[in-house]
C-alpha cells in the first residue's frame, strides 16, 4: 500500500549525559520515514537546504524511500539544537534555525496524490491541510503536532485535526489543547469532533489508544540503555502507520497491535543517537521485542 509522509527532514545537535553529536540526521519526517520503511515503502515529502549531505539522501533510498519529493533549496538545512538531562522525557531547546524550512511549501508529486496512507507530521497545521486537499481519498491519515502549534495556530490545527481520522498527542499537548488535566476527558473531547481514533504517547510510560467505548493502555518496552530519545514519537508514528499500511487492516484488534509494533520501534530508536541504532536495526530484531513485549502484557485467570 502507498504511505505518504510529510514533515522535516532536519540535522540536529543534540545533548544528552552520554555525549553530545553536532549536526545528525533528524526531522519528524526522517524518523518516521525510516520506521514505517520495515514495513510499507515510503514517499516522502520535505525540504533540505544545499548543506544537507548527500550520504543521508542514499541512506533514505537504501531504506526504500522514495525520495523524489525532498525539495532543494538554496539555503541551510532546518537545525535544531536541545539537550536532555536525566529527565529524558524533557527536550530542552537551546536553538531552533528553521532555515529552509520557514519557506517549506508541501507541493506533494502527482504520483503521491494516490496515496492511500497519509501521516502528517509535526510541522505547521495550515501547511498540513494543504497537504491533505492534495491526496485525493485516502485510506487512513494520521496527524501529529506540538505545543508550538497549539499556542501559536489552535484554531488552525483543529480544523486539520476534524479531517483526519487519527490524531496522535503526548500527554503535556493533549491537557494543553484540551484545556484539561484529564486524558481521558480531553481524548473523549477530540473523538467528538469527529477523529475516529487518538492516540496519547506517554513516553517512558506507554501510551493510551481511545476510539468510540473502546480503550487501550500500552506499556512502553523496558530498557537498560536510553541514550537519545530523539525522534521516538515519529517512530513510534511511523511503525504503527507503516505496519497498517501493510496488513491494509483497520480493525479494532489490528489497531492494537499496531501500537506494540509503534511502541516496539520507538525503543530501539533511543539506543542510540540520531538513526545510527536504526540503520542495524532488522526484521528479526523487531520481531523478536515485539515477541517479548507480547510475553510482558499477556496474564490469565480470575480473581
Amino acid at each position: 500500500m502507498s504511505l505518504l509522509i510529510v514533515g522535516s527532514v532536519a540535522l540536529d545537535t543534540v545533548k544528552t549525559p552520554f555525549g553530545k553529536h553536532d549536526y545528525i540526521l533528524g526531522g519528524s519526517a526522517v524518523h518516521a520515514s525510516v520506521a514505517a520503511s520495515f514495513f510499507s515503502k515510503v514517499n516522502l515529502v520535505g525540504v533540505v537546504g544545499e548543506d544537507f549531505p548527500v550520504e543521508h539522501v542514499d541512506f533514505l533510498n537504501q531504506k526504500g524511500i522514495d525520495t523524489a519529493g525532498l525539495q532543494i533549496k538554496k539555503g541551510k538545512t532546518f537545525h535544531w539544537e536541545g539537550y536532555y538531562e536525566y529527565d529524558m522525557n524533557q527536550a530542552h531547546t537551546v536553538a531552533t534555525d528553521l532555515n529552509v524550512f520557514a519557506d517549506f511549501d508541501p507541493v506533494i508529486p502527482k504520483k503521491y496524490q494516490d496515496s492511500e496512507y497519509v501521516f502528517l507530521a509535526n510541522i505547521d497545521p495550515e501547511l498540513q491541510l494543504k497537504v491533505l486537499k492534495q491526496i485525493k481519498k485516502p485510506k487512513l491519515s494520521v496527524l501529529d503536532t506540538m505545543n508550538f502549534w497549539i499556542e501559536t495556530k489552535k484554531e488552525q490545527l483543529l480544523e486539520v485535526i476534524k479531517q483526519v481520522d487519527i490524531v496522535v498527542l503526548n500527554e503535556g499537548e493533549t491537557r494543553q489543547l484540551l484545556k484539561t488535566p484529564n486524558l481521558i476527558s480531553g481524548a473523549k473531547e477530540l473523538l467528538k469532533m469527529g477523529v475516529k481514533k487518538v492516540i496519547i504517547k506517554k513516553g517512558e510510560h506507554g501510551c493510551l489508544l481511545f476510539e468510540d467505548d473502546h480503550y487501550f493502555a500500552a506499556p512502553s518496552f523496558p530498557l537498560d540503555r536510553l541514550v537519545d530519545p530523539t525522534g521516538a514519537g515519529d517512530s513510534f508514528a511511523g511503525g504503527f502507520i507503516g505496519y497498517l499500511a501493510e496488513s491494509g487492516d483497520l480493525s479494532h484488534e489490528n489497531m492494537r497491535k499496531a501500537v506494540i509494533i509503534g511502541s516496539t520501534i520507538a525503543s530501539y530508536n533511543v539506543e542510540d543517537f540520531s538513526l545510527n541504532r536504526m540503520r542495524k536495526l532488522t526484521k528479526k530484531d523487531i520481531q523478536k521485542r515485539f515477541s517479548e513485549f507480547k510475553q510482558m502484557t499477556e496474564f490469565e485467570g480470575e480473581i
